[in-house]
């Protein structure tokens, strides 16, 4: 079962990735508890079952980490374009900074 999520750049994509990581974490958690719990059986069939959720579960593993490096990696990159878009036009990011502090000045003093 290979599973392939496109790269995803909106904002929205960011939360439905980690939402999605979180529920594969929950899923690989409960998985092991529940190798753990039919330890015992030694079924034919229980033990192919076993075999394949091990297999699922590693690819799972696997999968989660990739999403987890590839989100690291997107991080690193949007601080890097930020830091050299803010090094080329030091003055325009100084004038938006007071704006907005300006602006939430404005606003904080309004209530």
């Amino acid at each position: 079962m290979d599973v392939h999520i496109p790269t995803m750049s909106r904002p929205d994509s960011k939360h439905a990735r980690e939402r999605l990581v979180a529920d594969l974490q929950a899923v690989v958690r409960d998985s092991e508890d529940l190798l753990k719990a039919t330890a015992r059986d030694m079924s034919d069939a229980a033990q192919q079952a076993r075999a394949r959720l091990g297999s699922a579960l590693e690819k799972a593993r696997a999968t989660c980490a990739e999403w987890q490096e590839q989100g690291i990696a997107t991080a690193k990159e949007a601080a890097k374009s930020t830091d050299a878009a803010i090094r080329s036009h030091p003055y325009e990011s100084i004038a938006v900074a007071f704006g907005v502090g300006v602006l939430i000045g404005a606003l904080w003093k309004s209530r």
